[in-house]
């Protein structure tokens, strides 16, 4: 199924190699807007691919150069609490390895756990906990991508970290930095739950990122990830929660990612 996958997009690459794959969380689909001449490929148009359902998320790859680096965009991903299996996760990450990906660049809408860390900013994650209970590689491992036991001591690579630190400071753009957890969600925590993620040392939850990152560091690429904050989670926020005011925050927010990424692979 993978080889199949990649035929399809390949077909329509004339040859074009992305260096980077950039996957777009909710409401952050408007970086893709920055390539320029983009060749658009809709995930519905290639057999047998993961359709994402949310909205604030296209469902479409955005293909081109971000600056100096080739890059394939997801404009758009799929979560576990739609019905798609973690087998799923590995078919996308795989696809994008056989297409010549080697740093996958993951993005995402989260709910901050702590005040210094407000909606409408950024954070670089350092480090993540998957309280999902699930895990892509779960099932016979394939050694054609990587070994049956991963290390994850470097999940989100510090030397990337470091240069997006330093570019961001130089840009003027505040950009947090602490542990992302992971629920399948789909409904918000409660404030209990807030808590003890808060007791075990998280700084930002969603619903997403880390099976793609188990997957990516599973087969040899460089990850990094920054969340956008759109909301305080339950118990420091003051109002109900709403997917409408996720997608808003990601809107207004996106201006900072973009500068901070275009900055980042100018020097590619």
């Amino acid at each position: 199924m993978i080889d199949n996958i990649t035929k399809q997009i390949s077909s329509r690459l004339n040859g074009f190699i992305p260096k980077t794959a950039i996957i777009l969380g909710s409401g952050l689909g408007k970086l893709a807007e920055e390539i320029k001449n983009p060749i658009i490929i809709k995930y519905d148009e290639i057999k047998d691919f993961p359709q994402s359902t949310v909205k604030g998320h296209e469902g479409r790859f955005v293909i081109g150069y971000l600056e100096n680096e080739p890059v394939i965009i997801m404009q758009g991903r799929i979560h576990l609490y739609e019905g798609h299996s973690p087998e799923k996760i590995n078919i996308i990450i795989r696809t994008l390895k056989k297409l010549g990906v080697e740093n996958l660049f993951l993005t995402n809408a989260a709910g901050s756990l702590n005040t210094d860390i407000p909606q409408g900013s950024l954070m670089l994650i350092s480090d993540h906990i998957n309280f999902s209970g699930i895990n892509p590689l779960i099932g016979p491992n394939d050694d054609n991508f990587g070994p049956r036991f991963p290390d994850m001591s470097d999940a989100y690579n510090k030397e990337n970290r470091d240069k997006l630190k330093s570019l961001a400071s130089e840009n003027n753009i505040t950009l947090h930095e602490g542990v992302y957890l992971m629920v399948t969600g789909p409904n918000y925590e409660t404030g209990a739950e807030i808590k003890a993620f808060r007791t075990l040392g998280a700084n930002a939850v969603g619903m997403s990122t880390i099976p793609e990152t188990i997957s990516a560091v599973h087969s040899g690429m460089r990850v990094n990830a920054i969340s956008v904050i759109t909301n305080m989670a339950t118990g420091i926020a003051t109002t109900k929660h709403s997917h409408d005011e996720v997608v808003k925050q990601a809107d207004i927010a996106t201006q900072n990612l973009t500068k901070l990424l275009k900055a980042y692979y100018k020097g590619a």
